[in-house]
């Protein structure tokens, strides 16, 4: 099989943001290549001894993604590309912007990325990837098992992580907040690999649902739920679009959850608001990330027309949680 591959010339400022275009326009995996050193905490999580000889920063990034070269005409899709790029040049320093082009072989998407993904921390819990053998010394620690597959989610993206954080205060509580219901019922929209339900349930949930879009995703979060030895009853999962398809919306149930959690984007999080209330108990909570920084005031608004309150607001990097309560 061969892929066609298109490589946008930018900034490293602008890496994040190219990243989260590239996704709202259905391209699910993108390739960054720059001369950014590896920090400390980097080189412990590649499990590198020596950091690579690279030129001198420039500042320059190569964004690159692929897509199939089945004969049809990518020039619609390049052309929205480039409009969407314009645009963030409003918000950042996109540097040339210039598009190439190039062809590959096939590639072997699901396994060369494992090479990237070990074991890390997110506060006291420890995620591990299916295929890596577990440590005698962490045998004992609070353990996740993740295998995504070809779905979304190893919990080292910081979307992933700010909701992971979210869900252990208002699961499990901490210093500064005391849940009133310790055993929550969760819905996880946009569940991927079922990380963020998985979570859920090892904190204390009593059940959860999720939803997504892709069938696979069905097949992963099943996969790692049997992995993390979490009886298949606790979850049930629902294929569809939770927007606008009303007979999910029935399956899924009014008025059932403590809590909503999303880590999808922007740009879904905003049609998806006016529905959230429906969903959540009164004093439940919706905690969503997937929002690049410069989109948060629309989410915000967006959230807070569709009658929830806003209660905090967190950041990693270029990415935003919002959580908020139904009152």
């Amino acid at each position: 099989m061969k892929w066609k591959k298109y490589t946008i010339e930018t900034t490293t400022a602008a890496e994040d943001y190219m990243s989260s275009m590239l996704m709202e326009l259905g391209i699910e995996g993108v390739e960054i290549e720059d001369n950014v050193p590896l920090t400390k905490e980097d080189q412990a999580d590649m499990f590198i001894d020596f950091l690579p000889e690279l030129p001198p920063d420039d500042g320059v990034s190569h964004v690159s993604f692929y897509i199939e070269d089945n004969g049809q005409d990518d020039t619609e899709l390049l052309k929205q590309a480039k409009i969407a790029l314009e645009e963030l040049r409003d918000t950042v320093e996109v540097g040339s912007g210039r598009i190439s082009s190039d062809e590959t072989e096939d590639l072997d998407w699901i396994n060369n990325w494992k090479k990237y993904f070990s074991s890390f921390y997110i506060d006291d819990i420890l995620i591990k990837p299916t295929w890596e053998e577990l440590k005698e010394e962490d045998k004992d620690k609070f353990l996740i098992e993740i295998d995504p597959g070809v779905s979304f989610g190893t919990g080292k993206h910081e979307t992933t992580q700010l909701c992971i954080r979210q869900l252990l205060k208002y699961i499990r509580g901490n210093g500064e907040y005391t849940p009133v219901n310790q055993t929550p019922k969760v819905l996880d929209v946009g569940c991927g690999s079922g990380i963020l339900s998985i979570v859920a349930l090892k904190l204390g949930a009593s059940q959860v649902v999720g939803t997504d879009l892709d069938a696979d995703c069905m097949t992963s979060t099943r996969g790692n739920m049997e992995v993390n030895h979490l009886a298949e009853e606790l979850g049930t999962f629902y294929l569809g679009n939770l927007i606008d398809d009303e007979e999910l919306q029935q399956k899924v149930g009014t008025e059932e959850y403590d809590i909503v959690v999303a880590n999808i984007l922007a740009d879904v999080i905003i049609p998806m608001a006016p529905v959230i209330p429906d969903r959540l108990k009164k004093g439940g909570y919706f905690i969503t990330s997937g929002i690049i920084d410069f989109k948060e005031n629309e989410v915000k608004e967006a959230i807070e027309k569709a009658g929830l309150t806003v209660v905090e607001i967190n950041h990693q990097g270029e990415w935003v949680n919002i959580t908020a309560r139904k009152d």
